[in-house]
């Protein structure tokens, strides 16, 4: 249990600590991309949850800390004490049982507990979106909760979000390109560092130079960096560098769509690019489509 405790700070240590407020365009909705039978099956859980604690009441916390009935795949029930304390969880927080975790904040620094009390006081139940140790992938990933008050206690369920937005994608992407206006070539070593503040769930920014056609940074595959990326063609053989490159020239900023691997989860899925010229670079940001 210690050595899961501390794989879970580790990993949550490493975790990009940029709030999604940041990462969404200044008054964009940034839209769910999980499944929507995703929420069906936590609401379901939860449901569920608190039937079963209604009836049993804290002899329902032992069933809710282990894999079983109340364990959905990645999706697992936790109950919070108004005091804060934790007294059940089925996931990545099962170590924590029994402490107060109400100045406990995620890897954006957001008190979750405490919002997560603070809701269920005013409201009864709603929904909380954090970031959050994911087991099955070993990553930190955005959450979203379901929660319902019952009696002294909080019930949660929640699903993960590991897809970046489209609102997101341009976000970075335009801070990108002002990090290259302001600092050049120097703050390529930040796009390539998943701690430098450009590498969000499954999205982060590439460079390539479009004279030397060479990959300068690429948050996803640092082995690219300084290779000749020319002739770089995705899973149908499209050749989308060529055809990147073609759209910023002729335009200075642009999209293409193309079939790439998702760094999160492992599979080659659709996706969108995003694309700006700066100077004699070409920066693109992608997010995979639903």
């Amino acid at each position: 249990m210690i050595k899961q405790a501390r794989i879970l700070l580790s990993i949550a240590a490493l975790a990009i600590a940029v709030p999604l407020a940041q990462a969404a365009a200044p008054g964009a909705t940034v839209a769910p991309a999980a499944a929507a039978d995703d929420q069906v099956r936590a609401k379901a859980l939860l449901a569920k949850a608190v039937a079963h604690l209604k009836e049993n009441g804290e002899r329902a916390y032992a069933a809710f800390s282990r894999t079983g009935e109340f364990t959905d795949g990645e999706q697992y029930v936790y109950v919070v004490g108004s005091d804060g304390v934790l007294l059940a969880s089925g996931g990545a927080s099962f170590n924590f049982i029994g402490r107060n975790m109400l100045d406990y904040k995620d890897p954006d620094g957001k008190k979750l507990f405490q919002e997560l009390l603070e809701g269920a006081k005013s409201k009864g139940s709603g929904t909380l979106e954090y970031r959050w140790l994911n087991l099955q992938r070993g990553t930190v990933e955005r959450k979203v909760a379901f929660y319902q008050a019952v009696g002294e206690r909080i019930v949660a369920v929640g699903y993960y979000m590991p897809r970046g937005t489209p609102e997101q994608a341009k976000s970075i992407l335009w801070r990108a390109a002002d990090e290259v206006k302001r600092l050049g070539p120097q703050v390529f070593p930040r796009f390539n560092d998943i701690n430098g503040g450009f590498v969000q769930d499954d999205t982060y920014v590439f460079v390539v130079g479009i004279k030397d056609m060479r990959m300068h940074a690429h948050g996803a595959m640092p082995r690219l960096v300084g290779r000749n990326v020319s002739d770089l063609a995705d899973a149908n053989g499209k050749p989308i560098i060529r055809q990147m490159i073609d759209i910023v020239t002729s335009k200075g900023e642009g999209s293409l769509d193309y079939q790439w691997r998702n760094p999160v989860t492992g599979k080659i899925e659709s996706k969108r690019t995003f694309l700006l010229r700066v100077g004699d670079y070409m920066i693109g940001v992608g997010y995979y489509q639903p």
